[in-house]
C-alpha cells in the first residue's frame, strides 16, 4: 500500500512544483511586457538589487527601475492575490451551495463590495484612513450576502439553483444602487470610479498590498483548514450533519469569510467576474474533487489566470490599459456557455 501513497505524493509534489514554476514564469513575463518592453534579465536584476542592495551591477536607467518596481511589480502581485482570493471563494461557495455555477459575482457578493467601495470613494470620504475602502467594501459584500440569504428564505428558494437565482436578482438591485451613487457623485471622480468598476489593477501600491495579503492569508488558511468539512458539504447536508458538522452555521461562516475576501479584493481591483466560477472547475479536472487539493490548486490557478488576463488587458490595446474585467468577462462568458453544454451532456 505504500507504493500508491508514495506515487500520489510524488504526483502532488510534481503538480505543485509545476504550478509554481508556471506562476513564476507568468510573473516575470507580466512585469516585462507593456507599453515599454523590458528584458526579463533587467526585471530580476532590479528585484535582486531591491532585496539585496548592490548585489548586482546596475545597468538600467532609473526610469526603467521605476516602471518595474513602482508600477508593474505591485500590479502583478495584486493580480496574483485577487485571482487567488476569488478562486478560493468560488470553490468554497460551490461546495456549500452544491452548485457548480456559484461564484462571488453571481451571488451578488462582488456587487455588494463594489457598492460599499463606491460609497466610500464618492460620498463618505476616508473617515477611517486607508482602511476605509476595504472596510466599507467588506460591509457592502456582507450586506449583499445577508440580503441574498434573506431573499432565498423569503422566497423559499432553499435549493442550490434558486439560491444562485436569488443572488443574481440581488446583484442587479445592488448594482442599481451603486449606479445611483455614481450618478450623484462628482463627475470627474465618477468617471474614475466607472473605470475602476470594470476591473483595474493600475492603482496597486506597495504600501497598500499588505491589506489584501493579510486577509488572503488569514481567511484563505481558515478555508483550507476546513477542507474536510467542505468535502462533506459537497455530498449533502444530511451526510455533513451525520459527520458532526453544524451545516447551517458552517455555511453562514463560509459566506461571511467569502464576503470578507471578496470585499477586500473588490476594494483594490474593482469588479472582476468569472474567476471564481472558472478556475475551480479547471482545477477539479486536474486534481480531482478533494478540497484538500482543490483549494490550494484554485489559489495557484487563480493567480496564474489573472496574471495572464492582466497581460492581455495591457497589451491588446497598447499603450492604452483595457479594464481587466472585460478580459475576464469575455473568457468567463465563453467558459460559462461551455460549462452549461457540458452539464447538459452529463
Amino acid at each position: 500500500m505504500s507504493q500508491p501513497r508514495s506515487t500520489g505524493l510524488t504526483q502532488r509534489a510534481a503538480f505543485v512544483g509545476g504550478g509554481l514554476a508556471v506562476l513564476l514564469v507568468s510573473l516575470s513575463f507580466a512585469i516585462s511586457v507593456g507599453a515599454v518592453p523590458i528584458p526579463q534579465s533587467t526585471v530580476w536584476g532590479v528585484f535582486a538589487n531591491k532585496v539585496v542592495p548592490d548585489w548586482v551591477e546596475v545597468t538600467w536607467s532609473k526610469g526603467r527601475e521605476a516602471i518595474i518596481w513602482e508600477i508593474r511589480f505591485p500590479r502583478a502581485i495584486l493580480a496574483m492575490m485577487v485571482g487567488a482570493g476569488l478562486a478560493v471563494v468560488g470553490a468554497s461557495l460551490q461546495a456549500v451551495t452544491r452548485n457548480p455555477l456559484a461564484d462571488p459575482h453571481l451571488l451578488g457578493i462582488s456587487s455588494g463590495g463594489a457598492f460599499g467601495a463606491i460609497l466610500a470613494l464618492l460620498h463618505t470620504g476616508f473617515f477611517l484612513g486607508m482602511m476605509t475602502v476595504p472596510i466599507m467594501a467588506f460591509l457592502g459584500a456582507l450586506g449583499a450576502t445577508a440580503i441574498v440569504l434573506g431573499v432565498s428564505r423569503f422566497a423559499d428558494a432553499t435549493s442550490a439553483d434558486r439560491l444562485v437565482l436569488a443572488g443574481v436578482a440581488v446583484s442587479f438591485i445592488v448594482m442599481a444602487g451603486a449606479n445611483i451613487l455614481i450618478f450623484l457623485g462628482e463627475p470627474q471622480a465618477s468617471h474614475t470610479v466607472v473605470f475602476w468598476m470594470l476591473g483595474s489593477l493600475g492603482r496597486a501600491q506597495w504600501s497598500e498590498l499588505v491589506y489584501p495579503l493579510m486577509i488572503l492569508l488569514g481567511a484563505g488558511a481558515w478555508l483550507i483548514s476546513r477542507a474536510g468539512a467542505l468535502n462533506a458539504m459537497t455530498v449533502g447536508d444530511e451526510t455533513a450533519a451525520t459527520l458532526g458538522i453544524a451545516v447551517a452555521r458552517f455555511r453562514m461562516i463560509v459566506f461571511v469569510v467569502g464576503a470578507l475576501i471578496t470585499g477586500v479584493m473588490v476594494a483594490f481591483s474593482g469588479i472582476i467576474g468569472f474567476v471564481g466560477l472558472m478556475v475551480p472547475h479547471v482545477v477539479r479536472l486536474l486534481v480531482g474533487g478533494d478540497y484538500r487539493r482543490v483549494l490550494p490548486a484554485s489559489a495557484l490557478g487563480g493567480a496564474i489566470f489573472l496574471l495572464w488576463a492582466d497581460i492581455a488587458a495591457r497589451t491588446v490595446m497598447r499603450p492604452e490599459d483595457m479594464p481587466i474585467g472585460i478580459v475576464t468577462g469575455l473568457v468567463g462568458g465563453v467558459f460559462f456557455v461551455w460549462l452549461l453544454g457540458r452539464k447538459r451532456k452529463i
